[in-house]
């Protein structure tokens, strides 16, 4: 059994024993003693010494159960089967005898009434069963309610609140479930500290229903559910209702609605906030203060396809899943997709290792990799580099850095961080990364673009997470193969990898790998995008104009009056794909892998440049003197 498990049983047994010891004062007497002895010679007193012995000592008085006290605890258990209780009529000496048997012996000595006091008896517990079956008759009509009805007395309480009443129903359940989880590993593969791992398992469930009235005008409704599946399912009121002669007719504070007969215009039916409704005679005056917590949207379904409409702002591009493998692609990316559909690229990447920063428990995958960011780079920016100055395209011999860091220091992962920091003065998060463990993505986990030299991540990386590559390529005309990086098949471990860095854990704008994230990839929330029917504008809303346009009123006469989506190159085919506009959206498809404007199977919208709201526009927009 879970050891969780068993600790809340222990602790919840126990308790249960201490109650039952603390409620109960009850003695049984020994079944021998008390068939072979006459009642005239047992004494109560030396029973109840030696009941003193026993840790939970009960006492069976010897008129229970016939004094009509019956003991309805749940923690009292009902007599067994083969115990009988019987009640028989002495004519001898007109009393009525009550006994309590097993078979033929009595379990306790017999009790006697006199005819008055049966007659007594049985009229008390005729009355009590009466008002019983009233009550639960009265219970079951108004529902049953932990919290008994308040009753408070005074006029002024009466005016205020409509009456005198103050009625709390709760309904529901809670349960608290508080453990530690302990798990150990005895997998080689594993280090040391992640072969052990604990934690505290603290679990609440509350369903709870809160219905509450003061008075006839005030009314609290509240449900509360942790298991629901949106926040808006969690509701609370709190109400105030005004006779009809009042000016205010309702307050209400909490989740509100505001219906309108409208068709034009509907009211929403998830708010939060205050709304009020007064009444001047004829004339009644409806207002909210509220904050909305659901949107409406309509969905249009034709020849088994969802039509719906996106709306996705200029800085919400996706972020930390598309990355560029070199200084050298960025630079390349503008004039690669000039010409689309034709992408003018002579490169063609054959081979790619992807390693991320490990979480949670190792894979089969894991290597120790160090990270550098200049490598392959023939304009480093760390000036202790030196370019050769004769290969410009991506290699691990653009620079000097991957002869300088071959060696035993950096292959060991223990003593990488000083030989880089110390002997060649580099800095960490900025000029390498050292990740111990990491973990190689599967093909499934990411795609890359083997024309324009990016990689599309199939999961969004934790700003703490390092992102590194190893990759291989060649040129169109040229018989060499290039590669970045090593692959984990050239270096056995658990020797180090030298990859190529492109994200560390630290965000620095100021340095070149920032630039490697593309800022202009936009996820529209949909797949399987269909051509036929899908749409794209940008629009553009200034203070002049009020309402989104699709053009600039300003900037020089090549921008002033042209659609955006042309200005950003979006818009240079027609349907034929001839170059000429036709202001519909150019869509070419798998842009993540081949090159184009959108990735149709998981709705991405590629833009052709690479700062479609920054710095190309920005170009576009000045004012040639």
């Amino acid at each position: 059994m879970n050891r969780k498990i068993k600790i809340i049983l222990q602790i919840f047994l126990i308790g249960c024993f201490i109650f039952i010891g603390w409620i109960s004062n009850a003695t049984f007497y020994p079944l021998e003693y008390i068939a072979s002895t006459p009642k005239s010679f047992i004494n109560d007193d030396t029973i109840k010494d030696d009941t003193l012995n026993l840790p939970f000592p009960f006492n069976d008085k010897d008129e229970y159960p016939f004094n009509g006290n019956t003991n309805e605890s749940p923690f009292y258990l009902k007599n067994p089967a083969n115990v009988a209780d019987s009640v028989y009529y002495d004519p001898i000496s007109n009393s009525y005898i009550f006994t309590k048997k097993i078979g033929d012996y009595n379990l306790s000595p017999p009790n006697e009434m006199s005819f008055e006091e049966y007659q007594k008896f049985e009229s008390n517990k005729s009355l009590k069963e009466y008002w019983k079956n009233k009550s639960d008759a009265y219970n079951t009509a108004k529902g049953s309610s932990l919290i008994p009805k308040i009753h408070i007395g005074g006029e002024a309480f009466d005016k205020i609140f409509g009456s005198n009443a103050i009625d709390i129903r709760p309904q529901g359940s809670a349960e608290l479930i508080f453990g530690i989880n302990a798990m150990r590993r005895e997998d080689p593969s594993l280090d040391v500290k992640q072969r052990r791992n604990a934690n505290f398992d603290f679990q609440e469930k509350i369903q709870m229903n809160v219905t509450a009235k003061i008075g006839d005008k005030i009314q609290l409704g509240m449900n509360y559910n942790t298991e629901a599946t949106f926040e808006f399912e969690n509701k609370m009121k709190l109400a105030y209702e005004g006779k009809e002669d009042e000016i205010i007719k309702i307050i209400e504070a909490g989740d509100v609605t505001l219906p309108l007969n409208s068709t034009l215009i509907t009211g929403s039916q998830s708010l939060f906030g205050i709304k009020t409704k007064l009444q001047f005679g004829k004339t009644t005056v409806t207002s909210v203060f509220s904050q909305q917590k659901s949107k409406s949207s309509t969905i249009e379904v034709s020849g088994g396809a969802q039509i719906s409409e996106f709306e996705v702002k200029a800085d919400q591009y996706e972020e930390n899943k598309h990355y560029f493998l070199s200084q050298y692609y960025r630079n390349k990316y503008n004039g690669a997709l000039q010409s689309l559909p034709i992408v003018n690229s002579n490169i063609n990447i054959t081979k790619i290792e992807v390693w991320i920063t490990n979480i949670g428990a190792a894979t089969t995958d894991n290597r120790n990799v160090v990270a550098l960011t200049d490598l392959g780079e023939y304009n480093p920016y760390n000036t202790n580099v030196i370019t050769p100055g004769s290969i410009v395209n991506p290699s691990n011999y653009s620079n000097n850095l991957y002869s300088l860091t071959n060696n035993s220091s950096i292959r060991d992962i223990n003593q990488a961080s000083n030989y880089l920091g110390g002997t060649l003065n580099l800095v960490s998060g900025v000029d390498f990364e050292k990740v111990e463990l990491a973990k190689k993505l599967l093909p499934t986990e990411f795609t890359y673009n083997s024309k324009l030299g990016f990689i599309s991540l199939s999961s969004t990386l934790n700003a703490d997470q390092v992102l590194a590559v190893a990759y291989q390529y060649t040129i169109v005309g040229d018989d060499s193969v290039y590669q970045v990086g090593d692959f984990s098949t050239d270096i056995a471990g658990p020797n180090a990898l030298i990859v190529k860095l492109i994200k560390s854990t630290s965000l620095n704008t100021k340095v070149p790998l920032w630039n490697l994230m593309m800022k202009n990839v936009y996820a529209l929330g949909a797949y399987q995008v269909n051509q036929e029917d899908f749409r794209l504008n940008i629009v553009y809303t200034n203070s002049e104009n009020g309402v989104p346009v699709g053009y600039f009123s300003e900037g020089n006469n090549d921008v002033k009056g042209i659609p955006i989506i042309r200005i950003l190159n979006l818009d240079n085919l027609n349907t034929q794909l001839d170059p000429s506009p036709d202001g519909v959206f150019d869509f070419i498809d798998m842009a993540a892998t081949q090159g184009g404007t959108v990735q149709s199977s998981n709705g991405r919208i590629f833009f052709p440049v690479l700062e479609p709201f920054g710095k190309d526009l920005r170009n576009k927009l000045t004012i040639t003197p």
